[in-house]
């Protein structure tokens, strides 16, 4: 037996530095970044986590592995000490537990305070309630019992079932190289392997910048343009082959190509996130390059500067991102040639304010940060018999194009436009003049909190200068505010530059998370990305881990839902928007389909959406149907990556051209569909069900004051905008109801009748 021991003994020091025995890592974590490309695309408005680390203590993001005695194990230890008394098994773990030097041991095998706790409460369970220990232990305990031991004779035993309980104990050396992020430009030897040319073009809106590069791009002989959104890659993609220059589209949701027969062009215009990092090409242009600093986006743009393969790369965008951008080409050996543009048109801020909707005049555009601040525009100048054109973020690409080219035309009698802040960037429109409804926007600060704030010089300037853009009826463009106390603070606003860019994002990628669940198999997908942004190790000085909450919250709502962790990888970067409940229940619904491997067809999805769907007849009618759009562009973007089980693309992209129109012929009615909204009307298929309902509800007798009418009004509406009714729903709902109205009748009638033979 062991006898008393000191822990400096060689059995301890054996513990201490032994590990589990790993494969080799076929490819190295520092150069996977070309092999990530088809499995990382967006996320969006998520969480900041620069300086979050301090805040958190990582033992706490380790989920214990419950350890349980196996019951078919025989009671070996016992035929040879005899039976353990449980009283003095507990006086020994007791001693054991309450030794400074057991304490300070554990602390050297990575048992903080936290963990060691939980720990010693498992350990001393597990041998308490055992019916039987292990052989090995149970002798050593036995020999303690009767003298012949040290009560830290145990630690051997006690720290094998830690590592059990945690399995990181094991592989924290091997975990932090995995999430060291600080050296992300060797990652893409496929870049580094060849001399790139950087040309930034910088300067304001509207001054040529993105035209320039796009010249290059179209006299290479093969090219990669890279936007930020998809209305841009289209508009490249379309003025690139009426240019005679072939030239395929690809965005996270479809893949369109020049040729007819199918086959690649030379040229591409996508999304950014969409980057091929494996195909050569003479030319890149990566647009609005600014945006490596967004929270949620960043990451897309510091992948494709460092590691798209062109001869040349054209970036653009604003001047603040110049010096970032000399400074990540430095960790990359390459020089940065910098073109500097001025504003082609002049940009004049009055000296008034608007005051009031009466003073709106043809090509002004008044900018809202709030739909409701949207609403209550559109309304109050259409209110002054004048027509409006209505831009916002949540709209789909279509009416968006419709509502630009009506308020663009100068045949049309609609002139005035009332945007949100979507009109940035992606759209060619004729403004005269640009006026801030108001200064103030909801932003989400460094830790992820949600707050409102004054608009940034970048934004002030970006949205500003869409007034008098070159080559429209406008050469001059205006700027003033709504209200005279505002107007002041855009004056300082614009009086300053962009604020300088200092920082790039940084997202993991699938195969560094799919190296985490090998060492920490127990770990959900969520806890797995916690516990890699916190022990992760990036250039502070060069770039900031993007946020990861959006993807947390969809790992965490299908974390019950059985799938292979490459796939849930990917349904976790799906583009969704978490506050829409509708498009959340879809989401989960294709996810479930999915890990039945069950075909999402198109009779599935038109069951599930309630297909087909009627013109909007009130504002909660038009958010519905906007979610409704969300979620076909939830299918394409799925079909993209799983085509075998999200077959029928086309006929979905079909159907999202349908009700893109239905959408429009909503928008264009808006000021009706908000009339309708507070008189309680709504589509045919909610109201008729409605009506019915109050028919039956008005029937009933209600000696107890007032009931509710079922499926009637506004709360009806927004269940079925959050998706958790459908009109379908409801009829069925109103059926049982009456069917229980009836029989309800019935028993009552039975039992006056009885009464009466009484």
């Amino acid at each position: 037996m062991f006898g008393k021991s000191l822990l400096g003994s060689k059995k301890i020091k054996m513990l201490q530095t032994g590990r589990r025995v790993l494969p080799l890592y076929t490819v190295s974590v520092f150069a996977l970044g070309s092999k990530i490309q088809k499995c990382v695309p967006r996320i969006a408005n998520c969480r900041f986590y620069r300086g979050r680390k301090d805040d958190i203590n990582a033992s706490s993001l380790f989920i214990p592995v419950p350890v349980k005695p196996n019951p078919d194990d025989a009671d070996i230890g016992a035929e040879l000490t005899g039976k353990l008394d449980k009283a003095e098994l507990l006086k020994v773990l007791n001693k054991f537990f309450q030794s400074k030097q057991i304490k300070s041991v554990s602390l050297e095998n990575g048992l903080d305070n936290h963990l060691l706790h939980q720990a010693c409460t498992s350990f001393r369970r597990y041998c308490l309630e055992a019916e039987s220990l292990p052989v090995d232990l149970h002798v050593v305990i036995s020999d303690i019992i009767h003298g012949a031991g040290h009560a830290d004779d145990i630690f051997p035993y006690f720290i094998r079932h830690a590592r059990q309980m945690f399995p990181h104990l094991e592989c924290m050396d091997d975990l932090k190289k995995i999430s060291d992020l600080r050296s992300p430009a060797n990652w893409y030897p496929g870049a580094r392997a060849r001399t790139r040319k950087v040309i930034f073009h910088a300067g304001p809106t509207n001054s040529g910048k993105t035209y320039h590069a796009l010249q290059r791009f179209l006299s290479a002989k093969s090219g990669v343009y890279c936007g930020p959104l998809k209305l841009l890659a289209t508009e490249v993609f379309n003025k690139a082959n009426a240019s005679g220059t072939p030239c395929d589209l690809v965005t996270g949701e479809e893949k369109r190509y020049a040729n007819p027969d199918g086959n690649p062009s030379n040229h591409v215009a996508c999304t950014v996130e969409m980057t091929s990092l494996n195909m050569p090409y003479e030319v890149a242009v990566i647009d609005e390059i600014q945006m490596m600093h967004d929270i949620g986006r960043g990451w897309a743009w510091t992948r494709a500067l460092l590691g798209v393969m062109a001869e040349e790369i054209h970036v653009c965008g604003e001047e603040g991102a110049v010096d970032l951008v000399h400074s990540l080409m430095s960790t990359t050996g390459e020089d940065v040639e910098v073109h500097k543009y001025k504003r082609l048109t002049e940009l004049i801020v009055e000296n008034s304010a608007l005051g009031s909707l009466d003073a709106v005049q043809p090509g002004d555009c008044i900018v809202c940060f709030s739909k409701n601040d949207i609403y209550t525009v559109s309304r109050g100048i259409e209110a002054r018999g004048k027509e409006v054109a209505v831009i916002y973020g949540g709209l789909p690409p279509g009416t968006k194009l419709a509502q630009a080219q009506k308020f663009n035309d100068v045949m049309n009698s609609c002139n005035i436009l009332v945007a949100t802040d979507a009109i940035g960037m992606g759209l060619n429109l004729s403004i005269r003049r640009v006026i801030f409804y108001s200064l103030i926007k909801p932003v989400v600060n460094e830790k992820g909190e949600k707050e409102m704030d004054v608009i940034s010089v970048s934004q002030a300037l970006q949205i500003a200068g869409r007034a008098g853009r070159f080559g429209t009826q406008y050469e001059t463009g205006y700027v003033t505010t709504f209200k005279p106390e505002d107007l002041y603070t855009l004056k300082n606003l614009l009086a300053q530059t962009p604020e300088p860019i200092s920082v790039a994002g940084l997202h993991p990628t699938a195969e560094q998370i799919e190296l985490y669940a090998y060492h920490l198999p127990n770990s959900s997908l969520s806890n797995l990305m916690d516990i890699f942004v916190t022990l992760s190790t990036v250039d502070d000085s060069l770039y900031f881990m993007c946020n990861v909450e959006d993807f947390k919250f969809l790992a965490e709502m299908i974390q019950h839902v059985p799938l292979p962790l490459r796939a849930r990888y990917v349904f976790c970067c799906a583009p969704i928007n978490k506050k829409m409940p509708f498009v959340c229940t879809m989401f989960l619904k294709f996810v479930r389909q999915y890990s039945k491997n069950d075909a999402l067809t198109f009779d599935w999805l038109k069951r599930n959406i309630g297909w087909p769907l009627d013109i909007p007849q009130t504002i909660i009618d038009l958010v519905h149907l906007e979610a409704v759009f969300d979620v076909l562009d939830l299918y394409l973007w799925l079909s993209y990556r799983f085509m075998d089980l999200f077959p029928d693309a086309d006929l979905v992209r079909e159907m999202q051209q349908e009700l893109d129109s239905i959408i429009q012929q909503g928008v264009f009615q808006l000021t009706r569909l908000l009339k309708n909204s507070e008189t309680g009307h709504s589509s045919s298929s909610v109201a008729d069900t409605d009506d019915a309902l109050t028919d039956i509800d008005s029937k009933a007798s209600r000696p107890r004051g007032p009931s509710p009418s079922f499926g009637h009004g506004k709360l009806t509406e927004r269940l079925i905008a959050e998706g958790l009714l459908t009109p379908g729903m409801l009829n069925e709902l109103r059926r049982e109801w009456k069917q229980g109205k009836n029989m309800a009748a019935d028993e009552k009638g039975k039992s006056r009748k009885g009464r009466k033979r009484k």
